[in-house]
């Protein structure tokens, strides 16, 4: 039996997905114009706090950044082709030291001052734009989460739907 294509209804993420890809998008103009290539904003994070902490374990790095183990893995990898961190053994034979490189370190302040820039310039749009602040409406939504999850949410909507068994 055929169904009707779910995805081709609204995607109610898709809004907030396209938002978070074009704010990041915006940023990453910001260190074109000025000169700084092959940065990505998502390396920000981890260079400010490598910086701050002096080398990490990715796990250690992961955990301190709230991001996942496979993420972070995925983002030095680039951070790496980009020669802002370097990978030492770490203190047994499965983890790795990440470190910042000198060009990793020398690129800490300016990223630094856009983190900051980039905080008041949301500040401005909550000022402007919104009813209530971003960090506001995302606590509100963590708070409803907390009442009843999405994994509640979305299997109550499943019923006893179950994927067929493994053949």
């Amino acid at each position: 039996m055929t169904s009707k294509d779910p995805t081709r209804t609204p995607d109610r993420l898709a809004p907030m997905r396209a938002l978070v890809a074009d704010l990041e998008a915006e940023i990453a103009q910001v260190y074109e114009t000025r000169g700084l290539h092959g940065v990505r904003p998502r390396y920000a994070y981890p260079l400010i706090r490598l910086a701050h902490t002096g080398p990490l374990t990715i796990r250690e790095l992961a955990e301190s950044i709230g991001h996942t183990h496979s993420a972070v893995s995925q983002t030095l990898a680039g951070m790496r082709r980009e020669g802002l961190v370097t990978s030492e053994p770490g203190p047994d034979a499965r983890t790795r030291r990440i470190a910042l490189t000198e060009r990793g370190q020398a690129l800490v302040p300016f990223l630094e001052a856009e983190w900051r820039a980039t905080e008041a310039a949301v500040a401005d749009l909550d000022d402007e734009c919104l009813p209530t602040s971003i960090g506001a409406m995302v606590e509100a939504m963590r708070a409803a989460l907390r009442r009843r999850g999405m994994q509640d949410r979305i299997g109550d909507r499943l019923g006893g739907l179950r994927p067929p068994p493994d053949t």
